[in-house]
């Protein structure tokens, strides 16, 4: 039942993953980091470089399809693109796949998922991504400022004021409605309660030491409403799981991500879960991949999967368990050098 869609998951996951891996990747919460280039001055650096300047920032590598195309597009429209971070797809992606999950999951036995929910929520998740990069620029404004290699966002860089931020942010949460009223009455009120969520997660870096556990309660909700807007309700025995899978994986990338920046982030009083574990990283990040394997192995069992299902579950804990061999080592310390690259999650 639903086999070849669990097994379709792993390559899915895997992509994802290898991504950010080789450095197309991301940060989670407020004040991520924009393009650096060889030689350019840290983030710890507080003096804005001569390039800091409004308008698109220099790039050590050829550009993705994605900023290709925001390049292009007319002069006025790029800085709102940029705002809403559709030049950086991967964050877009982390929000869209458990959609995709939990819609597979509700789908028929031996149907494929619903190509129509699949699109709408694929549409939701552009929008909603934007709304939160939005968000996240207004709340930091005054950060970015300060911080070299985000001087050049559009709002800290005065390409949009923060009122014309304020009208694109009602455009973006307005057509995002537009997507939401196409559910059911369920699933309308479920993905209006996660506004909240969206709201205020930029600020848990400034507050505690898991932002990271805040971003997996915001970019998994999607679990929850892809099974509510194909069956009407949550089944608590499937999205519950389902959901909290979905937080431990965010665990486990955001706190990579956020290894990255540690030095960066203590020095500007911003926490993170990678300032939390330090040394211990390794086994917080290896309990948390047993406790998100173990989830999606209880919605196998609750969604009475096959053989292929459980097959697609132990290639992603082995494909984990090397990233983490590969990332930490036998010492738990993180191995993998400070890069200067696109910080494209958030």
């Amino acid at each position: 039942m639903l086999a070849s869609r669990g097994a379709g998951l792993t390559p899915v996951l895997r992509a994802v993953t290898q991504t950010w891996l080789r450095g197309d990747r991301g940060h989670s919460l407020a004040l991520e980091r924009a393009a650096g280039v060889a030689g350019a001055p840290r983030v710890g650096d507080w003096r804005l470089s001569p390039w800091a300047t409004p308008g698109p920032m220099p790039r050590g590598r050829p550009l993705s399809v994605a900023a290709a195309v925001v390049d292009s597009a007319p002069r006025p429209l790029q800085p709102y693109l940029r705002l809403m971070r559709l030049d950086k797809p991967i964050g877009t992606w982390l929000l869209y796949l458990p959609c995709t999950w939990s819609i597979s999951l509700a789908a028929e036995p031996g149907c494929f998922p619903d190509w129509y929910m699949l699109s709408l929520f694929g549409t939701g998740a552009v929008l909603m991504r934007g709304a939160g990069c939005t968000i996240n620029d207004m709340w930091d404004r005054d950060f970015d400022k300060k911080v070299t290699r985000t001087a050049n966002r559009p709002i800290a860089a005065g390409d949009i004021s923060t009122f014309r931020s304020f009208v694109f942010l009602g455009g973006q949460l307005t057509l995002a409605l537009g997507v939401l009223l196409c559910l059911n009455y369920y699933s309308i009120a479920l993905g209006a309660a996660s506004l909240l969520l969206v709201i205020t997660y930029p600020l848990m870096k400034r507050i505690t030491y898991w932002p990271q556990l805040a971003l997996g309660l915001t970019f998994n909700w999607g679990a929850l409403l892809g099974w509510s807007a194909i069956k009407g309700s949550c089944d608590p025995s499937v999205c519950l799981p389902l959901y909290f899978s979905g937080i431990m994986w965010t665990l486990i990338y955001d706190t990579i991500y956020a290894h990255q920046d540690k030095r960066d982030d203590a020095l500007i009083g911003l926490k993170s879960t990678a300032l939390r574990f330090h040394e211990n990283t390794k086994r917080w990040l290896s309990g948390f991949g047993l406790a998100m394997l173990g989830a999606l192995s209880l919605v196998g069992v609750n969604c009475d999967q096959t053989a292929p299902y459980y097959t697609a579950l132990a290639a992603v804990g082995t494909h984990l368990a090397h990233q983490l061999q590969h990332l930490f080592g036998r010492s738990g310390v993180c191995v993998q050098p400070q890069r200067q690259e696109n910080r494209q999650f958030h």
